[in-house]
């Protein structure tokens, strides 16, 4: 297959997981957490105070013990996901503080909008996950708000989810949700429900909150996205090669602990690295640098036998504009290209991850159906050709009124339902509406269909009781 995207070699793939190793035997890596470090010393491994040094043999073992695909099970069990080898899933933004809205105007999310995105995602065509903090409530109070996520994502939608990795206790508490919904710890202990993000701390760190979350994620079976956000030029090199081999290190390290904590634990190699801005100093999660560690990350997972994961519309831009469209375009059609298995932050993202926008959740969430279909092979065989068809129409036929043509008319090809294809005198008619406009009418439209899915009402009762009880500790 051809592609002019960089193919990494048997002597790129060497130096990469070379210059990983060297740097996780002789340098080491930091993890701030206590248990952490008892495990690798039960392992034998070298533990000066709190930074861990890892050889490569400890990393082979890991590696071998890590599954190269598993299946995260949904609360509508139609609904479960898998993820790893050729399949992949479209997941929501995650962790904006704000929301812009269709003026283009910032403000502090709240519990609300969470529930919009949860309905919003409940009743998608393309997305197959529901995320978690897809924004940070602000009228919650934080030491709990992770339990009032955690039931809107079992409440409002039925998809499988994302976990709560705030904490160890944060783990914890989405655990035991987890467990009133699926029947019982023993019943997710082998079958992973959710999947938890936890990212390192570049150059060569784990803070506390991820490693516990980690440690206790592992140990009941549930699935966790071991990640390095690197900003080349600031908390790693400026090369981009120097960028894969530090991320490396240090997911590696965090996918080995997973591993001593629970053979078999289901892990996601996973990267959203990308460049400082060099006039503003800002992490650019627009720029090339971005598709281009991307598509090394997609790599590098392979090369180690793991599903991958990266991020999908992202963008720089504080509106869904011109600059959003393409920038989005660029890295969620790269990463889906590229075989990433898990692709997050397929919609909703503007500005760097400051804030999460209704409107171009929905533009976003257009593409990933673009892009789905343009991943979609195409049909050679006698069905697909119909030769027959062809020779019947002959020269000069028309193809339009053909029996063909209506049975596949709905199917064949990908219908959008925000962008426009009408001429210019329909579109000035319609009111020249631009696409955010015609996303902003989609969305009251939307959510007033919305439908919360059936729940067993003890199921629900016991949730909330949870949450209540654990408020009030």
């Amino acid at each position: 297959m051809y592609d002019r995207m960089q193919e990494l070699n048997q002597q790129d793939f060497s130096r990469v997981h070379e210059s990983a190793m060297d740097l996780l035997k002789n340098t080491g890596i930091v993890f701030n957490d206590d248990e952490a470090i008892e495990i690798f010393k039960h392992n034998n491994v070298k533990v000066e105070g709190k930074t861990v040094f890892l050889t490569e043999k400890d990393v082979r073992a890991a590696l071998e013990k890590a599954p190269a695909t598993f299946t995260v099970a949904g609360r509508n069990p139609d609904k479960s996901v898998a993820i790893g080898g050729d399949d992949f899933v479209f997941v929501p933004g995650y962790g904006a503080p704000y929301i812009i809205d269709a003026q283009g105007e910032q403000r502090e999310a709240v519990m609300e909008d969470y529930d919009t995105f949860c309905k919003l995602i409940h009743t998608s065509k393309y997305i197959d996950m529901n995320g978690w903090m897809m924004v940070e409530p602000s009228d919650m109070p934080p030491e709990t708000v992770h339990m009032d996520m955690m039931l809107s994502n079992f409440l409002l939608c039925d998809k499988p989810c994302m976990g709560s990795p705030v904490s160890r206790q944060g783990a914890k508490d989405g655990i035991e949700m987890a467990a009133i919904v699926f029947g019982g710890k023993e019943k997710i202990m082998d079958q992973p429900v959710s999947v938890s993000l936890i990212n390192s701390l570049s150059p060569l760190q784990f803070s506390d909150e991820m490693v516990g979350s980690l440690i206790e994620l592992a140990r009941n079976g549930q699935a966790c996205v071991v990640a390095s956000l690197i900003m080349a030029g600031a908390s790693g090199p400026v090369t981009l090669g120097g960028v894969a081999a530090l991320q490396n290190a240090e997911i590696l390290a965090g996918i080995t602990l997973a591993q001593m904590v629970r053979e078999g634990a289901p892990v996601i190699y996973g990267s959203t690295s990308s460049a400082m801005d060099m006039k503003t100093g800002a992490l650019s999660i627009g720029a090339p640098a971005l598709a281009k560690n991307t598509n090394v990350t997609a790599q590098m997972a392979r090369f180690y036998n793991l599903p991958s994961r990266s991020g999908g519309g992202l963008t720089d831009a504080l509106y869904p504009d011109g600059q959003a469209g393409i920038e989005s375009a660029l890295a969620l059609s790269t990463a889906a290209r590229s075989g990433i298995n898990f692709i997050l932050h397929s919609c909703g993202i503007l500005g760097s991850y400051i804030a999460m926008s209704f409107e171009k959740f929905l533009m976003d969430e257009e593409l990933c159906g673009m892009v789905r279909q343009m991943l979609k092979p195409i049909a050679f065989d006698d069905e697909g050709i119909d030769v027959e068809m062809i020779k019947k129409t002959g020269i000069g036929g028309q193809y339009l009124t053909n029996p063909k043509t209506f049975k596949l008319c709905r199917t064949e090809f990908f219908l959008p339902d925000l962008m426009t294809r009408m001429n210019y005198d329909a579109w000035s008619a319609g009111g020249k509406k631009r696409i955010h406009e015609v996303a902003d009418d989609k969305l009251s439209q939307r959510l007033a269909k919305y439908e919360k899915p059936d729940i067993d009402p003890a199921v629900e009762k016991e949730l909330t009781e949870y949450v209540n009880r654990r408020k009030n500790a």
